[in-house]
């Protein structure tokens, strides 16, 4: 996936927002195989796209998915993740029933808790460095 260098803008700001989500499988259990992640990679571009973000990376492994999506500063974070986890979920059980079926009677896929960070070109030690080595006014 395509991964841009440069600041976008929107209104009066400019900004370069980028965020690492984890969603971990239900009970953890591990379920998912190369194209179930293949798959989720392309539901959540889709997703992400109808809410003007784009995914930057997505991979996985059998009990758990990382993205890194680009986003806007508009942008309701919790209403997204929760959008991504329902429309990736119904999608999933529907197209993998057989397969998930071994592992979940109820329709579960997702765990109810996610993690998710930000990230940037540099690390946070160094913004604070940059804050604290401005001059201050007289």
């Amino acid at each position: 996936m395509k991964h841009k260098t440069t600041l976008r803008t929107r209104s009066h700001g400019a900004f370069r927002l980028h965020y690492h989500i984890v969603f971990v499988i239900r009970y953890c259990n591990p379920v998912m195989n190369a194209a179930m992640i293949e798959r989720l990679q392309e539901i959540f571009a889709d997703v992400l796209s109808k809410w003007g973000c784009s995914l930057t990376e997505c991979n996985g492994e059998a009990d758990h998915v990382h993205l890194l999506i680009e986003a806007h500063p508009a942008l309701d974070l919790s209403r997204l993740i929760g959008n991504l986890k329902t429309v990736s979920a119904r999608r999933m059980r529907q197209e993998f029933a057989q397969r998930l079926a071994r592992w979940f009677w109820k329709p579960y896929f997702w765990s109810r808790a996610y993690a998710v960070t930000t990230t940037g070109g540099a690390n946070l030690d160094t913004v604070k460095q940059y804050v604290l080595s401005q001059e201050s006014p007289p």
